[in-house]
């Protein structure tokens, strides 16, 4: 297995050719490599980072994929999630087929898989919902990197070559037919597939530009890897690819350390001390509301949450009351946590001394640090506190259980953009992850799979992802291994 970068001809100068070339090495490029590889085809993964940078948000997720058994509820559930943006039903039979046998692949790969936790469906009140059966995990762990570790090593295990710090900026294309017939890295070199490219390079949510155009986010934070810059999405726009609900998103409420484009999950787990104030310093959501893996049910219907910048405001009670973002011993997930190895302080206090969360000794004064109307949050969380004392939020139904006062100095605050966890929109594709034009026609040779194509048009569950992105790249990987012996 090779890992250094290098242009790809031969010492005659003639272009390298392969039957199938993978893009990026997330869960769905493995995926694809792997199912590609046991058809037969002869495969090379091209991935932009080094390996120390490899993997995208596979490698910090919390590598966990839902299961079930029962194909026929599992698509009616995905229909339910989906609302009033539907997605073609064999897409959907595909996913509710694919992801009952994610387990049996991980195993048939070298994965122990066991359970995880005792985790339900976020939106039970959804038909279909009783399809859920909880999260399976290697070893029946979450996150420590363990997929993305079982994956590579399935790769290796088959000699599949992988070439590092090797971007694909291009595709090649046949000007008579149209198909795409290869990839341009990034240093000029030149390979083509006789069977198919397939696109697995994660979303976009590292691009500030495309954020800002598809999701209307300027300058957030990421939680994952900054290397998910859209590549796939602008590769398969440039061969007339039609795109799909490049609207959708997961994100979190998040801190962010100065200077840095990775963000930490804020989730106060020892206390409920707080509240989200906008830029007027006043509440406009419930912040607890019960929310998916990125919506929650808001004022009648599934929106995004959280969807805008806020600032998050607590006092001292919370702020003893345990960290603010988890560690590694919690929830091991999370560039911040994994790649970098970062323990956020027991009592938040490091934090707070480093200038990333404010602290102040009366509202008047917090209010001046944020740069909100202090009589505004002054009025803000008085009305907070009197609601708290009432037992009952008649601004936004909050679950009177989470009504923590806020009557402890000194006050403390943060700015969250939120953090964009992942993007869910990209080149539209069939249910054999074939893109699609524009025309509806897929684009022969063209695959993509994982978040840079999402089937979720809208809400989602958890360990769809890594379900989504394992089932979708095998039917990438095989279908363009098809193809070449088609061909």
């Amino acid at each position: 297995m090779h890992s250094t970068p290098g242009r790809f001809t031969d010492d005659h100068g003639n272009i390298r050719e392969v039957d199938v070339i993978v893009v990026g090495m997330g869960a769905a490029g493995c995926a694809a490599a792997l199912s590609a590889h046991a058809a037969g085809a002869t495969v090379v993964v091209l991935e932009k980072t080094g390996p120390q940078g490899a993997g995208g948000n596979t490698r910090v997720s919390g590598g966990a994929w839902f299961h079930h058994d029962d194909p026929d509820r599992a698509a009616v559930y995905l229909r339910s999630l989906c609302g009033d943006r539907p997605v073609p039903e064999p897409v959907v039979q595909a996913w509710a087929a694919g992801t009952r046998e994610v387990s049996s692949w991980m195993e048939s790969i070298g994965a122990r898989v066991l359970p995880n936790g005792s985790y339900t469906a976020e939106y039970p009140e959804l038909d279909g919902s009783d399809c859920y059966g909880g999260y399976r995990s290697v070893d029946g762990v979450l996150g420590e990197g363990r997929l993305f570790a079982v994956l590579t090593r399935a790769l290796a295990e088959r000699g599949i070559e992988i070439r590092y710090d090797t971007a694909a900026v291009e595709l090649i294309t046949d000007p008579a037919a149209g198909a795409v017939t290869g990839v341009v890295t990034g240093d000029g070199g030149r390979i083509a597939a006789r069977g198919g490219v397939v696109l697995a390079t994660g979303g976009f949510e590292g691009d500030p530009e495309l954020v800002r155009t598809h999701l209307g986010l300027h300058d957030v934070p990421v939680w994952g890897s900054t290397a998910a810059t859209g590549d796939g999405l602008r590769m398969a726009e440039q061969v007339g690819a039609d795109l799909w609900h490049m609207d959708n998103m997961m994100a979190v409420n998040g801190i962010t350390r100065p200077g840095s484009r990775h963000g930490f999950f804020a989730m106060f787990l020892y206390a409920r001390g707080y509240v989200w104030v906008d830029e007027n310093g006043r509440r406009f959501v419930d912040e607890c509301v019960p929310s998916g893996h990125g919506q929650a049910f808001i004022d009648g219907r599934y929106e995004l949450h959280p969807r805008r910048p806020m600032h998050v405001v607590f006092d001292e009670r919370t702020r003893a009351a345990g960290p603010i973002s988890p560690n590694s011993d919690v929830m091991a997930v999370g560039w911040n946590v994994l790649m970098d190895g970062y323990r956020w302080s027991a009592d938040n206090t490091a934090e707070i001394d480093a200038g990333w969360i404010h602290r102040a000794g009366t509202l008047e004064e917090l209010a001046g640090r944020i740069g909100v109307d202090p009589a505004a949050l002054t009025t803000t969380i008085e009305q907070y506190n009197h609601a708290c004392a009432a037992g009952r939020d008649d601004l936004f139904g909050r679950d009177p259980a989470t009504l923590t006062p806020l009557t402890e100095p000194p006050f403390y605050a943060y700015t969250s953009s939120p953090v964009l966890a992942w993007t869910n929109g990209g080149p539209r594709r069939d249910e054999h992850s074939r893109v699609l034009a524009r025309s509806g026609d897929a684009i022969d040779g063209l695959y993509a799979a994982g978040t840079v194509s999402s089937t979720y048009s809208w809400a989602k569950d958890g360990g769809f992802h890594i379900a989504d992105a394992i089932v979708f790249g095998r039917i990438a990987g095989a279908h363009a291994a098809g193809r070449r012996i088609r061909t």
